[in-house]
């Protein structure tokens, strides 16, 4: 089940679960869906292993909670760049933490969120 963007245009979370968010990735963020899909492929159906589907899902979870912002997914690569370009080993640790930080936040939304 995939609903409307809000009214900040940016789209809900979809209902957690590969299908559900395999169908959201489809609609609101096309540029992930080869990856997702090579990923399943590789990590879950040609293994037929089951066990590492919630791993896949906090993952792909957190990418499309990216993806689905773009202001939020340009600032967390802007970070990533600054800290590849930092002068120093401080600097670039600050600036991916701040990186890491927004990519947690994004992870946590909430279904329908």
């Amino acid at each position: 089940m995939t609903t409307a963007p809000k009214p900040s245009g940016i789209p809900p979370m979809p209902e957690r679960n590969p299908k559900a968010l395999r169908a959201a990735i489809a609609e609101h963020a096309p540029q992930l869906l080869a990856d997702f899909d090579a990923h399943w492929k590789r990590a879950i159906a040609d293994t037929y292993d089951l066990a590492p589907v919630p791993a896949f899902l906090a993952r792909w979870w957190t990418e499309f909670a990216l993806a689905r912002d773009p202001e939020l997914d340009k600032r967390v690569l802007q970070l990533e760049a600054e800290a590849a370009d930092a002068a120093d080993n401080a600097t670039a640790m600050a600036l991916l933490e701040q990186a890491a930080h927004l990519r947690r936040e994004a992870g946590k939304a909430e279904p329908g969120r």
